[in-house]
């Protein structure tokens, strides 16, 4: 399944009543992932400063760069995927220009994730604009 964009996603979003539902969303989006394959479970994949285990694992085609991500937590794996309808096939250029900041922002995420998952959250963007920056050269 290809991801929604994130235009989707804050109008799927809006649908919804309350954030219980919203969540549930959030969890389909990261049940509809492509699976990672376990050997990528790797340290030098492993996100640092996620309470949950965060694997991402870049590639590059021509310009634009791909992301494939797990985690062992469900909701983990919806953020997964509400960070990679953001930056999923996007050049470098792209990735650093777009303010996810606003996006997350819309979604009205961050009030209703514990303090950890919200660190957790950036950590996971931190890590994919690093890889964004080291393929910019």
């Amino acid at each position: 399944m290809s991801l929604p964009s994130t235009e989707d996603i804050l109008e799927d979003i809006a649908f919804f009543d309350d954030w219980e539902e919203r969540y549930k969303y959030i969890i389909d989006l990261g049940r509809a992932l492509s699976p990672m394959d376990a050997a990528l479970h790797t340290p030098e994949r492993l996100v640092k400063g996620c309470q949950s285990n965060v694997w991402i694992e870049p590639r590059r085609e021509q310009d634009r760069l791909f992301f494939t991500v797990d985690s062992d937590a469900v909701i983990v794996r919806g953020l997964l995927a509400l960070v990679l309808a953001a930056y999923q096939g996007r050049t470098s250029a792209e990735i650093l220009g777009f303010d996810i900041d606003a996006y997350f922002a819309k979604l009205d995420l961050e009030r209703h994730l514990s303090p950890t998952r919200g660190n957790g959250l950036r950590a996971m963007v931190g890590r994919v604009r690093a890889i964004a920056e080291a393929a910019k050269g």
